[in-house]
């Protein structure tokens, strides 16, 4: 956003202030210009004194005013939502602003604390460690994020070994229970890739999901025999039949004799 306004000859002289929105206020001059301008600038330029702009200062105090206004929209964005820098900066270019004044305005919020990723990874973590995800998945998604790997580690230390043990139980026992076609090691091996594509650690995963056993439901069984005995009878019959039925449910992890 630019506001560089048709340079005159002559020295303008403000004529009036009027409050805008977001901080800023329209000043108008004695040619008809209206110049929007942030606080901070009227005040840098003591123009409530002077009530005078030439053409050189004019310059000036656009690209003082185009800083304020990256700063307020990049203030803005975070104020109910955090962000990471990565993910506020790539916003803001998004807007068209200028690389440097973009990166001048993350850096002033970083030293004013309103920009923090350590405080960004803590909370993502704290957000999503309440979901299906483990911590090798959350490390991931904050990496594509750009956030560094100490700022990773650190955050992660509020994910523990006895969250994780914890969270995995739970998925093993809705996993057998919610189960409506899968039994024995089949079962055990989806639930397995699933806890793994979570994000768990893999010997965690390995560790608890050996105290568990996965049986074959036979009333399960059965249900899956007439499924596919309806389905594969329209093409086979008799013994191929059967052979067909029986390669399906081993398949599924699952045994049923008639």
């Amino acid at each position: 956003m630019y506001y560089i306004y048709e340079l005159g000859d002559d020295t303008m002289k403000i004529v009036k202030y009027k409050k805008s929105t977001k901080g800023r206020y329209k000043v108008i001059t004695d040619d008809g210009r209206e110049l929007l301008l942030y606080e901070e600038v009227i005040l840098k330029y003591d123009l409530l004194i002077k009530k005078e702009i030439d053409d050189n200062v004019l310059v000036e105090m656009d690209q003082y005013n185009q800083e304020w206004d990256v700063y307020y929209t990049a203030l803005n964005m975070i104020r109910n939502r955090i962000r990471s820098s990565y993910e506020l900066k790539e916003l803001l270019l998004r807007k068209e602003y200028p690389e440097d004044l973009v990166l001048k305005a993350i850096s002033k919020l970083e030293e004013q604390g309103y920009l923090n990723d350590l405080g960004y990874a803590k909370s993502y973590v704290a957000h999503y460690i309440n979901s299906n995800r483990g911590p090798f998945k959350i490390a991931k998604e904050l990496r594509e994020k750009h956030i560094t790997e100490d700022n990773i580690s650190l955050a992660l230390t509020a994910y523990s070994d006895e969250e994780q043990v914890i969270k995995i139980k739970k998925a093993i026992e809705k996993g057998i229970k919610t189960n409506h076609s899968k039994g024995g090691v089949v079962l055990k091996q989806k639930i397995y890739q699933e806890l793994k594509l979570a994000g768990y650690d893999i010997s965690l995963i390995n560790q608890v999901i050996s105290s568990y056993s996965f049986p074959v439901d036979e009333k399960l069984a059965r249900k899956e025999y007439d499924k596919l005995y309806r389905s594969l009878s329209r093409k086979y019959k008799g013994e191929e039949l059967e052979r067909k039925i029986q390669e399906k449910l081993f398949a599924k992890g699952l045994k049923y004799d008639k």
